[in-house]
């Protein structure tokens, strides 16, 4: 597999993984924490760090956004128990 290809599906299945849990939005972030070690706030993490290992500006509230699809405050306010 060349790298282009590689690249491409891990960026699939990266959105696939954002969409999953955009559809758990009852599965909390301590949850995800417990069992796998990681949470949303995790990828929006290594989402702005890869970013400016890069030479992008992506800060980790702006990475939330993307992790969460909306403000991470929006998303505590409607979905955080």
């Amino acid at each position: 597999m060349n790298t282009e290809t590689r690249t491409d599906i891990e960026a699939a299945v990266f959105r696939r993984l954002l969409s999953h849990l955009d559809s758990r939005k009852d599965v909390q972030n301590l949850d995800l924490m417990n069992l796998s070690g990681f949470c949303r706030n995790c990828l929006a993490k290594w989402y702005s760090a890869e970013a400016q290992d890069r030479g992008e500006e992506i800060s980790v509230d702006s990475a939330k956004e993307i992790v969460y699809g909306m403000t991470y405050d929006e998303w505590k306010q409607n979905f955080q128990k």
